[in-house]
């Protein structure tokens, strides 16, 4: 018979530096270590209240299941990002990716303002529209899924975790966030969708999300 533990069975990888970490218990140990053995005459904190010396069930509502964290998502992980910050950070990323925006439209002769030589017609570009959607979804899909931070979020030292564990979202996660926010800024909206979308976690409670991270199930977290 093999010794090797059973697939699964060993502690989780640590080669993802932000997943979350237990929080530490009360004085020098961990409340993740195994209890010490009752004195005399003691009964065990963990034995069941019908006997038996078997560990009580998780508490419920635990997004653990086996009651390894508390309940608390944020729980284990840096504290929030500043909003203030973080609408700084999406100005940034809409000055780099509109730059090049803006020089792909006049390459290729798609251009939102039309003009000659009597009146400024002002009509929008469904083919800038198309070409905006295009590279900021994939700027902050490709941005978030490889590290979690675009340039303007590296900057000023934030990130972007799943709420339920810390990690990097995933392509898929980091796709619904990213069309979210861009979609209706590059066809309708612009500006104004993206000042409601990210100024949503001005006034969200407890977790700061804006409008596409609520989607994503998403949160922004300090790096500093």
């Amino acid at each position: 018979m093999s010794s090797e533990p059973p697939p699964g069975s060993g502690p989780p990888p640590d080669d993802d530096p932000f997943r979350k970490q237990p929080p530490p218990g009360p004085g020098q140990g961990s409340p993740y270590d195994n209890p010490p053995p009752p004195g005399p005459g003691q009964g065990s904190p963990y034995d069941s209240p019908h006997g038996g010396g078997q560990a009580p069930p998780p508490p419920p509502g635990s997004p653990y299941g086996g009651g390894g964290y508390p309940a608390d998502p944020l729980a284990g992980m840096p504290p929030l990002a500043a909003s203030g910050k973080r609408t700084l950070a999406r100005i940034i990323d809409m000055i780099l990716v509109g730059i090049v925006v803006w020089l792909l439209s006049w390459g290729f002769g798609v251009n939102e303002y039309t003009m000659d030589d009597t009146k400024i017609e002002v009509s929008k570009s469904i083919g800038e529209s198309f070409v905006a959607a295009v590279l900021y979804i994939a700027y902050d899909t490709f941005m978030i899924s490889r590290s979690g931070q675009t340039l303007g979020k590296k900057w000023l030292n934030m990130r972007v975790a799943n709420l339920d564990n810390g990690q990097n979202p995933s392509v898929q996660t980091s796709l619904v966030r990213a069309a979210v926010l861009w979609i209706p800024f590059a066809f309708c909206c612009a500006c104004i969708w993206t000042a409601i979308c990210g100024g949503w976690s001005y006034f969200d409670k407890p977790y700061k999300q804006g409008l596409h991270d609520k989607a994503a199930k998403t949160v922004a977290v300090s790096t500093d």
